[in-house]
């Protein structure tokens, strides 16, 4: 043989080799995915029920609305005090003696294209003074482009700060702690989700909202700590939501005229 057919040869178990090897990796992505998408995930418990009051009566009040989707809603937990909101509420009572009113209009499952109707929502009646937005993580897993579902969200904020409503956006989470999903189609996900969570920041900012990044202040956490998920392996817990909560707090108090710095 000569060398000229020996190195086609070789080039062409190479190429047979990373096809075979594309395949495989196609097939093994695949795989997880179907079960990451069929596996149990924890359902809504709260539902709209999602509504109380923290903080002694007579205090000054902060009127505080959750949109965006399971995680406004605090599936996961089955007490409206372990959410990310009772949880939030406790700290800006504890914190500044307010009486907080919280609420949230988040539907399990949303999507940014979902955001417009929780905002017609959350302007009935009597106008939140704040509004906290958690949204991004659904985007991020059905491979919406970042830059459309951020424009969505920034439609979002800027309605609701025309209506007068201070907005704080915590951006798409650390899909790379999810233990729902397998490697390494994790890595995937929580790189698709930190593009995610940049076109939001941008958007959410050029809207006049603030931004919180979940993924860069407590992904180091959720991805330590098993016990931050609860039992699906991808929803916080109550102590997913604690750290979420203390994540935000610094952002939510400095928009409440508490004085503290915000995240960014």
């Amino acid at each position: 043989m000569t060398s000229r057919g020996l190195v086609g040869r070789i080039g062409r178990t190479a190429a047979m080799t990373l096809f075979a090897g594309t395949l495989a990796s196609a097939a093994l992505l695949a795989g997880e995915f179907v079960a990451a998408r069929n596996r149990r995930y924890a359902q809504p418990q709260l539902g709209l029920a999602l509504r109380t009051a923290v903080g002694r009566e007579g205090a000054p009040e902060l009127r505080m609305v959750l949109l965006g989707d399971s995680t406004s809603l605090g599936v996961g937990v089955d007490d409206v005090d372990d959410t990310v909101g009772g949880q939030l509420a406790r700290l800006l009572a504890e914190d500044a003696g307010l009486r907080v009113r919280l609420s949230s209009v988040g539907v399990s499952g949303s999507r940014s294209t979902d955001l417009a109707t929780q905002v017609a929502r959350a302007l009935l009646g009597e106008r939140p003074d704040l509004a906290v937005i958690l949204i991004g993580a659904n985007d991020a897993t059905a491979l919406r482009r970042p830059g459309e579902s951020a424009a969505y969200l920034a439609a979002a904020v800027r309605r609701l700060r025309d209506a007068g409503v201070e907005v704080v956006v915590g951006t798409c989470p650390d899909l790379g702690a999810a233990r729902a999903i397998e490697q390494p189609l994790r890595e995937i996900a929580g790189w698709w989700g930190r593009q995610t969570a940049a076109a939001q920041g941008r958007a959410v900012r050029a809207a006049g909202g603030a931004v919180v990044d979940l993924a860069a202040e407590t992904g180091a956490v959720f991805r330590a700590d098993a016990g931050t998920l609860c039992f699906d392996g991808f929803h916080p817990s109550a102590d997913g939501y604690r750290v979420w909560a203390h994540a935000l707090l610094p952002a939510v108090s400095s928009l409440a005229g508490l004085g503290r710095s915000p995240a960014s």
